[in-house]
């Protein structure tokens, strides 16, 4: 009988998906003026809202901001996003690395 593989929880989200889907909608403002009032570009607001850009530490320093959340929810949910894609696109390399203990 083959052991069934239990996944924690859901899939890491690109903060750009919160944003677009949550957090933009019930600001209830355009698009244009929400990257005016972050001090950034339009191309690059939609850039992170169509996950093609992450969220770097001065984006998530505007955006927690412009939230009233802080910075650390959109680092943290980078991040996530981050190792995620990382440890699937290089498990056999990882999995190849022994695990040491100290004596």
């Amino acid at each position: 009988m083959a052991a069934k593989v239990i996944k924690r929880g859901l899939p890491a989200m690109h903060p750009g998906e919160l944003l677009r889907e949550d957090v933009v909608p019930a600001f209830d403002r355009p698009l244009a003026e929400i990257a005016r009032l972050l001090g950034v570009s339009r191309q690059t607001l939609h850039a992170i809202l169509s996950e093609r850009q992450p969220v770097t530490p001065l984006m998530a320093l505007r955006l927690g901001k412009l939230c009233g959340n802080g910075p650390e929810l959109w680092m943290a949910l980078q991040a996530r996003h981050d190792l995620e894609r990382l440890a699937a696109a290089n498990r056999a390399e990882i999995a190849a690395i022994p695990t040491l203990a100290a004596e």
